[in-house]
């Protein structure tokens, strides 16, 4: 099972126990604070899916790696490229 068929299997799982809930799709009058709750669950879980993406980021910008071997090695090649042009008459 591919990642994305898991998220959207999950996502309609929690989308049916949320609209069996919210609508009384079963007959069952659940309490006043159960559905207090249950109401804006969708708005709770986008936000804590807002705060867990910006977490990752942070985190992966903050232990990004630098290459400071492969910028070396782009220098150069900048180098040895601007020394060809300036020999074909180019000026920097």
């Amino acid at each position: 099972m591919t990642k994305l068929a898991q998220w959207l299997l999950g996502l309609i799982l929690l989308g049916g126990a949320w609209a069996t809930l919210t609508f009384d799709l079963l007959g069952l009058e659940p309490p006043r604070a159960c559905r207090e709750v249950v109401w804006p669950f969708p708005v709770y879980l986008l936000v804590a899916f807002g705060c867990y993406s910006l977490a990752t980021i942070g985190y992966r910008v903050a232990t990004f790696n630098d290459c400071e071997d492969a910028a070396r090695e782009l220098q150069e090649q900048i180098g040895q490229a601007k020394k060809e042009l300036s020999r074909r008459g180019m000026s920097f």
